[in-house]
């Protein structure tokens, strides 16, 4: 037996050949990922009167196929700042990581200023643009959520390609659609905002989710949801949706809701 640590795990060569390792290398030029293969879908937000209430689903479906029911996408930044993810999971473990360290030096700051929701989006969104410009995009589309500078409520999106924008109300993936007008009725604007309360807000952000289960194949009733106020951040990861009905469903033939 070869005992060399190069040989371990493959035939000798000496007995069926050498190892033909031809197929590693390509006569092409270098590609990147083409399309996200593990996935997680909506991440939605809503500002209210002292802060922003997040929410995500914990499911990661490879391709079509619901594979994991226990990915946590929404990530706490400095006791200060909360970002959800959606899209690639590969890629949100690699901004984790980079968040993390970016943390910890921060930490180690002599001064005692640390990134506010604001500096963090726009951080994030040049990281994003940057390997876009490389050719080689993080698939991910994020929402930063916290308290800016002058400690008011903070909500901005950013997308693969660097694409930034803001608003009361932010969702991404199917979200976009099914949870979007659930929320503009309640804050449809800037203003409107400081009639919201917590309590409400965290009460549209579960009916969004429930909606999201029920029309969208690739979520889960097990979620995330995280509140960001003066005081702090609050995340519960193991939220359940309650009070479900499926009495619609019975009416529901072809693309949508018919009397028959």
């Amino acid at each position: 037996m070869d005992h060399r640590p190069q040989a371990w795990g493959r035939p000798r060569d000496d007995v069926y050949g050498a190892y033909d390792a031809s197929y590693m290398h390509s006569n092409g030029p270098n590609q990147h990922t083409q399309s996200p293969v593990v996935t997680g879908t909506s991440v939605v937000a809503m500002k209210f009167k002292d802060g922003v209430v997040m929410a995500a689903d914990n499911l990661a479906s490879y391709g079509s196929l619901a594979r994991f029911t226990d990915v946590k996408r929404i990530r706490t930044f400095a006791d200060t700042s909360i970002v959800g993810f959606g899209g690639d999971v590969s890629d949100m473990q690699y901004l984790d990581r980079h968040l993390t360290e970016l943390s910890i030096d921060e930490a180690y700051q002599q001064s005692a200023h640390t990134l506010n929701a604001r500096s963090l989006h726009k951080y994030l969104s040049k990281l994003l643009y940057h390997r876009r410009s490389k050719f080689d995009p993080l698939w991910n589309h994020l929402l930063v959520a916290g308290l800016d500078e002058e400690g008011k409520p903070f909500l901005a999106a950013a997308d693969l390609l660097g694409t930034t924008f803001t608003s009361p109300s932010l969702a991404t993936g199917f979200g976009s659609m099914l949870a979007q007008p659930i929320m503009r009725k309640y804050v449809p604007d800037e203003e409107s905002v400081a009639n919201v309360t917590q309590e409400q807000a965290v009460e549209v952000i579960r009916e969004c989710m429930k909606v999201l289960f029920y029309r969208d194949a690739r979520s889960l009733d097990s979620y995330s949801l995280a509140i960001v106020t003066k005081d702090g951040i609050t995340l519960s990861e193991n939220e359940k949706l309650e009070k479900q009905s499926w009495a619609f469903a019975d009416r529901i033939k072809g693309y949508g809701t018919q009397t028959v």
